[in-house]
């Protein structure tokens, strides 16, 4: 069988920006196998996708083992680095931004102030590929909620420059539970004391703990089925918006005019007090710092009672 293969070898927020561009992909290329090269501890939401044939397991750049394909796709990165990659597998065609290092590949500018879901949108766009930005959606996993109707507080990040303060999540915490909310607390396996330390700030129960308690369809259905999803710059806040559940993000050294939900979607709040900064530093940003807990109870406040 004839393979569109995929580059996307990056984390949840990454992988769920780039579903409208997965969707254009496989309505164009209906006949073809759908082959996505992406951490192989996606594979659940990448199933909750519902375009996508088959994942290869690639957890990075120089990982990529695919020989062969019809057609190869970049919607990893501007290159040079992904560029190599899918020229290895010596596709038939490769689809990608255009670079200096490689002249002979046709493509469009890269652009950096641009949202990424318009990226790659208009990648396909500019190859003959149509790809609609607001086909965000995924389907709802058919496990239960651990937690539905509860507020989701999420305090993590990948990196302590996108961490908003603890001490301010546990206050937020604290008062949404004293408003009548059930409130639980999720991040990975690594987040347990940070989520721990929020918990004990706000007074939750050891029930709220849910950090390394769910696989990833658990968190997906939990966002789903949650009231109100708080969280930092980061993959919940993806899956807040894949599932119309009202949000409330904290956005730090990054603008939310580059990751943030569709500014028409009135249940998202987001929060930015409008400072940029370097995106993997090691010390949590001015710009979040600069958000206060009135900000973010305000802000929910408002999601709450906009229309559904």
């Amino acid at each position: 069988m004839a393979d569109v293969l995929v580059l996307r070898a990056l984390g949840i927020g990454d992988l769920l920006v780039a579903v409208p561009a997965l969707r254009g992909l496989r309505r164009e290329f209906s006949t073809r196998r759908l082959v996505l090269a992406a951490p192989a501890w996606l594979a659940p939401l990448v199933e909750l996708t519902g375009c996508v044939d088959l994942l290869v397991p690639t957890p990075r750049l120089g990982a990529l083992r695919w020989p062969g394909p019809d057609i190869a796709v970049n919607l990893h990165g501007a290159g040079p680095q992904s560029i190599d990659d899918l020229m290895a597998t010596e596709p038939g065609v490769l689809l990608t931004h255009r670079h200096n290092a490689f002249p002979d590949l046709a493509g469009p500018e890269w652009v950096e102030e641009l949202h990424e879901v318009h990226r790659w949108c208009q990648l396909l766009n500019w190859h003959g590929v149509a790809a609609e930005p607001t086909d965000l959606g995924l389907r709802r996993p058919t496990s239960a909620s651990a937690a539905p109707g509860a507020v989701v507080v999420h305090p993590g990040a990948s990196v302590p420059t996108r961490r908003w303060p603890a001490a301010r999540f546990a206050e937020v915490a604290k008062q949404l539970a004293a408003n009548g909310h059930r409130v639980v607390v999720t991040g990975s396996a690594d987040e347990q004391p940070l989520a721990a330390e929020v918990a004990a700030g706000a007074g939750l129960p050891d029930s709220a703990k849910l950090a390394g308690r769910l696989v990833l369809t658990e968190l997906a259905a939990v966002v789903a089925d949650a009231t109100l999803t708080i969280s930092n710059d980061t993959g919940v806040g993806h899956l807040a918006t894949a599932y119309g559940t009202p949000s409330v993000l904290l956005f730090g050294p990054t603008p939310p005019a580059r990751w943030g939900p569709p500014t028409d979607r009135k249940q998202h709040a987001v929060l930015w007090a409008g400072v940029r900064g370097e995106p993997f530093d090691e010390t949590v940003h001015e710009g979040l710092l600069e958000l206060t807990v009135p900000d973010v109870m305000a802000a929910a406040g408002r999601v709450l009672s906009a229309p559904a």
